[in-house]
């Protein structure tokens, strides 16, 4: 039981700090993250 918190708060961890590392690049190069936005949506769409 103890092991499940400790997997899911590193997953947590790890999903936030994939969203930080995100927003940075999309902070310093814009068209980048526009890229990678339209990628998504025609992954989706």
């Amino acid at each position: 039981m103890i092991m499940t918190t400790r997997v899911l708060r590193i997953m947590g961890a790890a999903t936030l700090a994939a969203a930080l590392v995100l927003g940075f690049i999309g902070y310093l190069q814009p068209g980048f993250m526009v890229d990678l936005t339209n990628m998504v949506l025609a992954w989706c769409g």
